[in-house]
């Protein structure tokens, strides 16, 4: 059972000295899980209500959508569709 959250990186100490990836930011949508982008629902400079469907991810032959955690424009997408994302990590960005 996963228990990311969507908001942010997992707590935890375990592998916080390691990880090397840059902090989310506010705007930051976040990745729950690791897995690989199967889409991206939303274009660049598309706006977005809190909870808009923005990506779908698959692990483990499970898909998980990930929803906008706040209304805004989609101001940057830093992932690819096929692209294999880890925990914690930014998919896209709302302004």
């Amino acid at each position: 059972m996963n228990h990311a959250p969507f908001g942010g990186p997992g707590g935890g100490a375990a592998g916080a000295a390691t990880d090397r990836r840059p902090a989310a930011g506010p705007g930051d949508v976040v990745s729950p899980l690791a897995g690989v982008v199967l889409s991206i629902e939303v274009a660049l400079g598309a706006t977005v209500d809190a909870d808009t469907p923005v990506a779908t991810l698959e692990a483990m032959k499970t898909k998980t959508m990930v929803k906008a955690g706040r209304s805004g424009k989609v101001s940057a997408i830093a992932v690819s569709t096929g692209q294999a994302v880890e925990a914690g990590q930014a998919l896209l960005t709302i302004a």
